[in-house]
């Protein structure tokens, strides 16, 4: 009776939630739909149109926490519907305007933009309800934290039974469930279940907490391990710091990391444990002392940071981390000098950094062009390269400064635009570099920065496959290795080489070179623009044989990259279905 009275009594809960949050949750299940179907027509559509559709449902993901932001700050700021519909309204039209202008194409600008955008709206969920009523906040961001675990922990156990079940029909009965069923049920388990079962178990706008008991495992969790890890990692870092002073040798690149995280996950523990205070001596002490401790190392780390913002100039990547590193210096500023605290500053301020970070004139796009063009006019202008605004070109220029110039280019051509190049004409083109500074465009290049990633399919729907003379139907792939064994034959298949080899006790029937097979359908395609080409079966099937066997092999996936300079491949997967006949 208890089960059923708490399924009972979790429905019930989800209802009102459907009730609270209804624009969020029909925003749930629109999403699940849209990215099951951009699965399912994937190989079906253009390369365009799946963007469309990917785009389209990026927007739909971003419209989740935009909408329950403005569904929790109706609740606290409006007594009226009118105003929310209006701004629910509003939203909406905010979205169909970023769909259309900030999100044009998958590259960094947009991509770092929508997921910091996402992150700014997940922040401010943490706060638009407590805004003008934050007592008790740290209590209410534990009772919303544990909601995320309880979710998690129901959806992970619903997930895996009706993975065992659908498992089980499958095998017992052989019933052919559809390729990605079980992708699709944790979409619908994630998506319609756990969405809607979160939003039932958010706080209620007038909810104080007065009564909340302190998690025992939180406590325990925060005062007996978490703290004393920072204080042993706090100590570490002091020592490595005098080892500094001592040789006056400056850190650069890994340490601004590990102090940057280690001071935000410390910021989060100062949150979590001000509400016993008062109670706990060791959280009151961390509290005081700790704020206090680390200004000295993360003013190390700045010092790292600047070394290679002098060397090399801001982008975004050093942005961000100037950005949270001054973040967490002012809170533990905040922690050290103000009192009482109100905890809320801290999601608030966060949200406005992740803002400021990804719109304006001080975000870390338009900071990062100003830095590597100012880095630019420099390095040109210590060469004689750049008289008042006028490129004059250097065919004597030292390699190494060639090969500078040619980088802070590349920034520009992979991550902006080169028109944003101020010193260089609008019309200028890589290809134009020697004519116009006298040496040729040469970047460092990662090893994947000069592959191009290529995918040609075989749709098979709809489609009768000629197997009339063979005897034998294998599904392969390259992608591991695997041996089969048919009657007195075995065919094996090694990933290292894609080699294809069968063979008879110790004699080898037949070997086929997998990868020269792909390699001939790269170079007879038309169009190797688009990173998914649908083949006709034609094009993917190769017919080979010898006096001991006959094989047929049809492709019906291959993907790799190719080496845009000399159009080596490559292979990563190929699938193929393989026909055989044994001669007698």
């Amino acid at each position: 009776m208890r089960i059923l009275s708490g399924i009972k009594h979790t429905l019930i809960n989800i209802k009102k939630s459907i009730e609270r949050f209804p624009v969020t949750i029909v925003l749930s299940v629109l999403f699940t739909i849209l990215l099951i179907y951009n699965i399912e027509v994937s190989r079906q559509i253009s390369h365009d149109t799946s963007e469309r559709l990917m785009r389209l449902n990026m927007v739909l993901g971003l419209g989740l926490p935009m909408s329950l932001f403005i569904g929790l700050l109706s609740e606290r700021l409006f007594k009226e519907k009118k105003y929310s519909l209006a701004v629910y309204l509003l939203s909406g039209v905010l979205l169909v305007l970023y769909y259309k202008f900030l999100l044009p194409e998958f590259e960094m600008v947009s991509m770092t933009r929508f997921f910091g955008t996402m992150l700014f709206f997940i922040i401010s969920c943490f706060y638009a309800l407590k805004i003008k009523h934050d007592i008790n906040y740290e209590t209410f961001v534990i009772k919303v934290f544990s909601s995320i675990f309880i979710t998690i922990l129901y959806s992970a156990v619903l997930f895996i039974g009706l993975t065992a079940i659908l498992f089980t029909i499958e095998n017992l009965f052989e019933v052919n469930l559809l390729n990605n069923i079980y992708l699709y049920m944790f979409f619908i388990v994630v998506f319609i279940f756990g969405v809607p079962l979160f939003l039932s178990k958010v706080p209620e706008k007038d909810e104080d907490f007065i009564d909340y008991e302190y998690s025992k495992s939180l406590k325990v969790l925060l005062l007996y391990i978490v703290i004393p890890l920072i204080t042993t990692y706090s100590i570490i870092l002091y020592a490595y710091f005098i080892k500094i002073l001592i040789t006056w040798s400056w850190p650069k690149g890994l340490v601004s990391h590990l102090v940057l995280w280690y001071s935000v996950i410390s910021v989060g523990v100062i949150f979590f444990i001000n509400p016993i205070l008062e109670e706990n001596k060791l959280a009151k002490g961390f509290k005081f002392w700790f704020p206090k401790f680390i200004l000295p190392i993360m003013a190390m780390m700045f010092i790292s940071i600047w070394q290679r913002i002098e060397q090399y100039g801001i982008t975004e990547n050093r942005y961000y981390v100037i950005v949270l590193g001054f973040w967490v210096f002012g809170i533990m500023l905040y922690f050290t000098f103000m009192k009482p605290l109100r905890n809320i500053i801290i999601p608030i301020s966060l949200s406005i950094v992740v803002l400021l970070s990804i719109y304006g004139p001080i975000s870390s796009y338009s900071m990062s062009k100003a830095s590597q063009n100012n880095r630019l006019e420099r390095i040109l202008e210590e060469n004689n390269m750049l008289n008042n605004g006028v490129i004059t070109s250097n065919t004597n220029l030292d390699s190494q400064v060639q090969n500078e110039i040619s980088n802070i280019i590349s920034y520009f051509y992979r991550n902006h635009s080169l028109e944003d190049i101020k010193v260089f004409p609008n019309d200028y083109e890589v290809e134009d570099t020697k004519e116009l500074l006298g040496f040729d465009y040469s970047p460092y290049i990662n090893i994947y920065d000069n592959m191009k990633y290529f995918n040609y399919y075989l749709n098979l729907n709809g489609i009768a496959l000629d197997v009339k003379g063979y005897e034998y139907y294998v599904n392969m792939s390259s992608w591991k290795d695997e041996l089969i064994t048919i009657d007195d034959m075995s065919i094996d298949i090694k990933r290292y080489n894609h080699m294809l080899n069968i063979f008879e006790e110790d004699n080898t029937l037949i070997s086929v070179d997998i990868k020269e097979l792909a390699e001939e359908i790269h170079n007879n395609s038309t169009d190797k623009s688009l990173d998914k080409n649908m083949k006709s079966v034609d094009n993917m099937t190769f017919n080979i044989g010898n006096d001991k066997v006959k094989v047929r092999i049809v492709f019906t996936n291959l993907s790799g990259r190719i080496n845009v300079s000399n159009n080596g491949m490559e292979l990563q997967s190929a699938e193929f279905i393989l026909l055989i006949h044994k001669e007698n």
